[in-house]
Order: C-alpha cells, then sequence, then structure tokens
C-alpha cells in the first residue's frame, strides 16, 4: 500500500484507469451474457419447439440451428420490453460501464491524491494570508503533490523565521532607542543640576569663581560623555552588538567619576548617601563607560526606591570590579528575572516616568563584560543590587 500510495500522480491515474477499464470489461460481459440467455428463455416460449429439434438434427458444418426472434405482436408487452431491454444491454453495457468506470477512477484518484494535499495547502496560504505560520503541513507521500507540500512547508518555515528575525530587529532597535534615551538621562540631569547651582548661586556671590570654573569643567566633561556615547550608539545596531573598550580603573578615579550623579540624586530626592571606596593597589582593565552606566542605573533605582541612606560600596581588583548598592527601601517584591527582564515597572505609576529598561541594561552589560548582575533582599529590609564585573585587555 506504501508503493501504491507514493506513485506518481501519471502512474496512480494509469493504474486507476487500468483496473476501472479490467472491471468495466469484466462486469459488462458477465451482463451481456446474462442478457443474452434471458433473451433465448423468453423468445424460447414463442419457438415451435418440434420445428426447431427436426432443425437441431439437421445442424452441420454449413448449418447450424439457433433459437428464431418472435416477431414482437405474438409477444406479450412484458416479454418484449424484456428483450429490448437485452438488446441494449448486449449494445451499450461495455461503453456506459466503461464510462463509469472512468468516471469512479477520476473520483477515486481525485480523492486518495490530490484532495487532501489541495486542502491543506488551500488552508496553509489562508492562515499565511493571516499572518498565522505556528502550524506544520502533515502531508507525506513521496509524489508530486507530496513535493509541493513539502516546498510550502519550507516557505512556511522560511517565512516564521524571517518574522521572528523582522520581530527580533525591531525589539532590538526599540531597546536600543530605550537604551539611548534612559542612559543619555544620567549625564543630562548631572547638567542639569549643575546649571541649577550656577544659575541659585552665581548671582548671590554664594560660589566663588574656583568652583564655578570646576562645575563648568565637570559640565564639559559630562557633554563630552554624552558625545562618546552617542558616537557608540550610532555604530550599533543592538544592545548586544556594543563594543567594549578597555582601559585602566582605579577605585579613587571611579568614585569620583560617580560622584557627580550622587550629587545630582541627592539633591533630586533629598536622601543621604555614604560612599565606601577603599583604594586598591591593583588596576582593573575595563570599559568605563558602560560600568559607569550600569552605576548610574543602580544608583537611579536606590534613590528611588530607598528611605533615607543609600550605602555604595566600590571593590576594584586586578580580575574583578564589583559596585554595590544598598538602600534602605522595601526590598525587591519579585523575583531577578522579572526585575531584570526588558520594559519591567513595578507599577503603573512607575511607568509613566521610568521606561523600565534601567535594570535590564545593567544585566545586559555586566554579562557583556564577563560578569553578572546580583539582586537580593537584606535580612533586616532594603534592597541589594551588585554588579560585577571580569578584566578585559
Amino acid at each position: 500500500m506504501d508503493k501504491i500510495r507514493n506513485l506518481s500522480l501519471k502512474q496512480t491515474i494509469l493504474l486507476y484507469m487500468a483496473v476501472a477499464l479490467f472491471c468495466s470489461f469484466a462486469l459488462s460481459a458477465a451482463i451481456v451474457r446474462i442478457a443474452t440467455r434471458t433473451q433465448k428463455q423468453i423468445w424460447w416460449k414463442y419457438v415451435d419447439e418440434d420445428a426447431y429439434f427436426k432443425a437441431a438434427e439437421m445442424e452441420g458444418f454449413d448449418y447450424i440451428a439457433d433459437i428464431p426472434r418472435p416477431d414482437a405482436y405474438i409477444m406479450t408487452r412484458p416479454d418484449y420490453l424484456t428483450s429490448e431491454l437485452c438488446d441494449f444491454l448486449q449494445t451499450y453495457t461495455i461503453l456506459l460501464l466503461s464510462m463509469l468506470g472512468s468516471c469512479a477512477a477520476v473520483f477515486l484518484f481525485y480523492r486518495n491524491k490530490l484532495r487532501q494535499p489541495m486542502e491543506e495547502l488551500t488552508q496553509a496560504s489562508k492562515k499565511i494570508a493571516n499572518n498565522r505560520l505556528d502550524f506544520h503541513i502533515c502531508y507525506k507521500n513521496k509524489d508530486e503533490m507530496g513535493t509541493l507540500c513539502m516546498e510550502f512547508e519550507r516557505m512556511r518555515a522560511q517565512l516564521a523565521r524571517n518574522n521572528q528575525l523582522l520581530w527580533k530587529t525591531v525589539e532590538e532597535e526599540k531597546m536600543l532607542r530605550a537604551a539611548i534615551a534612559h542612559d543619555i538621562r544620567s549625564p543630562l540631569s548631572v547638567l542639569k543640576g549643575y546649571q541649577e547651582m550656577l544659575a541659585e548661586y552665581l548671582p548671590a556671590g554664594d560660589i566663588d569663581m574656583e568652583n564655578a570654573m570646576e562645575l563648568l569643567s565637570e559640565s564639559g566633561r559630562q557633554i563630552d560623555r554624552m558625545d562618546a556615547f552617542v558616537e557608540t550608539m550610532r555604530k550599533m545596531s543592538s544592545l548586544e552588538n556594543r563594543a567594549l573598550s578597555a582601559q585602566e580603573i582605579s577605585t579613587r578615579q571611579l568614585a569620583a567619576d560617580i560622584q557627580p550623579a550622587l550629587a545630582v540624586l541627592q539633591k533630586e530626592y533629598g536622601k543621604q548617601y555614604l560612599l565606601q571606596a577603599p583604594e586598591q593597589a591593583e588596576r582593573f582593565y575595563g570599559d568605563k563607560e558602560l560600568i559607569l552606566e550600569v552605576a548610574e542605573n543602580l544608583l537611579s533605582n536606590a534613590f528611588r526606591y530607598g528611605k533615607q541612606q543609600i550605602v555604595i560600596r566600590i571593590t576594584v581588583g586586578y580580575a574583578k570590579l564589583s559596585v554595590r548598592v544598598e538602600d534602605d527601601g522595601a526590598g525587591f517584591q519579585e523575583d531577578a528575572e522579572k526585575i531584570t527582564a526588558a520594559f519591567h515597572t513595578q507599577n503603573a505609576k512607575d511607568s509613566l516616568l521610568h521606561a523600565g529598561i534601567g535594570m535590564y541594561i545593567s544585566r545586559l552589560y555586566c554579562e557583556k563584560h564577563g560578569g553578572a548582575l546580583v539582586l537580593e533582599n537584606e535580612q533586616h529590609g532594603g534592597a541589594v543590587a551588585t554588579a560585577i564585573f571580569r578584566r578585559i585587555e
């Protein structure tokens, strides 16, 4: 049956037609024989038996006795009609049965070889038109229709992969735009804070020229940082493709770079902070801008959810650098996987002000730097976020 099922369309229709014609001829022969016998029996009723037997006795090589066809007017109507029907069957049976057999062969050929694949292809085309690609074509016969279904299934799979790639590209672009908007906010906040300080203190003469120049110098550094960040993002197609730039990092340098963001956050939220950054002899090599972005994301979350004081501990070693941020808030209410998911926010009010991408970017950057982002709660309450970075060259 498998061999018959996997025959080509041409071989299958030839097989069906041959079987149909053979059956038609065999059945036609049987019907003609029965019709002939029935007709003879009817005619025998109207034969002069004595004359027939005398004629039969005279049979020879040149003479055969046969039952003669009686005239229509001497037969009863039922016998006449039956005899005429037998004539019709003898003449047209083979033609009619051949036509019926051919029709039956075509019907069976369509039902067994064409209907299922055509229905599957029709349904598949409708689903593809509705952008539903989560299906499979199940027709497995190894004939022309099976080949067509296999090619259609291959096209469906390729469309599904293309849609996934397109969706991934759209999501990556969305992430990239959100990351740019998110990470550029920290230097902008610092610039805004310095501008407000200069606008407040300069007219009243509460700040000397040296401090004012220091604020302006730091503002210029933040602008340079934004320029470098924008240029880096311009060359990227996704966050995962961000290239790392290794440079020497010391504890004192990193603490000094974090201070401007701490000052702005302290002024914005009115909370105290404690920065612990013991100087170490080792020098760490890593991407300073990436580490600063992660640290600022963690500080922003801590100041937002903490109550009174934020503690920052920076540890720099030869092979590892870690930034630990502790707050005295309610702690993390969800697991780390959900918190670090893209566009995650704790409540609707929070989502109006924040895109919910800071922790996602932090986790991504830590992993890209060979480390990890560890989220946990203190026993006495409060959240602890530790960003770990591994040395790169």
